[in-house]
């Protein structure tokens, strides 16, 4: 099992940034890649970035490419989300996941429990 707490959401005007943290715990040797998925009211939860451990890749949706930057520590277990030109089309409940690195839901099999980020205009 793998546990995952994110940390760093909080309220911001438009323009502005926030990181986001994902803490990992438990069998975190056996992650392959965490991504980050972010869910609107009354909209699906959709794939927002993605870092692979081995090799470091990562991956973006279109709409926060050039804005958004998905990192990792040295040590590997905790893995950050900095947002800049926070827009208000980016609020959401933001979740960190652990699984394959892809843009897929289905593909991760552990989640956190998700943090609230909201960007006024």
């Amino acid at each position: 099992q793998v546990q995952l707490v994110e940390s760093g959401g909080g309220l911001v005007q438009a323009g502005g940034s926030l990181r986001l943290s994902c803490a990992a715990s438990g069998r975190t040797f056996s992650m392959y890649a965490m991504g980050w998925f972010r869910q609107a009211p009354g909209k699906e939860r959709e794939f927002v970035a993605s870092f692979r451990w081995r090799g470091g890749s990562t991956a973006y949706a279109d709409s926060v490419k050039g804005r958004f930057t998905i990192s990792r520590d040295n040590a590997w277990e905790v893995v950050y989300l900095q947002m800049n030109s926070l827009k208000p089309e980016d609020t959401a409940v933001y979740y960190c996941a652990a699984g394959s690195g892809s843009h897929y839901m289905d593909d991760y099999d552990y989640w956190g429990q998700g943090t609230q980020v909201t960007v006024s205009s």
